[in-house]
């Protein structure tokens, strides 16, 4: 018995709406959204009275997807500390490539969207940043370019996603 594939990667929300739109913005496209309850879903995630609504996420070549989740019941719980630094045990980042790293940028902080440090560059291949966007974490953003300035610096990050997010350009 041989691995098929990476389906999906799951990923809790206090916003639903917010955190569709995010990735939207970075280029995903909404697949589905559709509320999960009943006795199956308790079994499976081994809560009781379970109740969440989710947003299945698509990349455009169609291979990589993310179940954005929002807990109505029982009620999402927060991880400690609520900014874990990189070194923290456990899901560190999703990576996406893109094209243009300074237009996904503007456009993410448009949905409120904060670079954590800086945009850096790795050698001559990329720069990369991370990002805090909707919801509660950081997100790292790598880029190709090759123009060398480095990026704006942000304030203390707030907000962002339960999850880094590395982009790569």
């Amino acid at each position: 018995m041989a691995l098929q594939r990476m389906d999906h990667v799951g990923v809790v929300v206090d916003d639903l709406d917010a955190a569709t739109a995010f990735f939207t913005e970075l280029g995903m496209e909404l697949e589905g959204r559709t509320p999960v309850e009943g006795r199956w879903v308790d079994r499976v995630v081994g809560l009781d009275g379970v109740r969440v609504e989710i947003a299945m996420m698509r990349t455009p070549d169609g291979h990589g997807r993310i179940e954005l989740t929002r807990f109505r019941t029982p009620a999402a719980v927060s991880a400690e500390p609520a900014h874990a630094p990189p070194h923290t045990l456990g899901i560190r980042r999703i990576m996406f490539a893109v094209d243009d790293l300074a237009d996904v940028l503007a456009r993410l902080r448009a949905h409120g969207a904060e670079l954590v440090g800086e945009v850096a560059r790795y050698e001559d291949a990329y720069r990369l940043c991370y990002v805090r966007g909707p919801a509660d974490s950081s997100s790292p953003w790598p880029s190709s370019s090759t123009d060398g300035r480095p990026g704006p610096r942000a304030g203390p990050p707030t907000g962002g996603l339960p999850i880094p997010i590395l982009v790569l350009e």
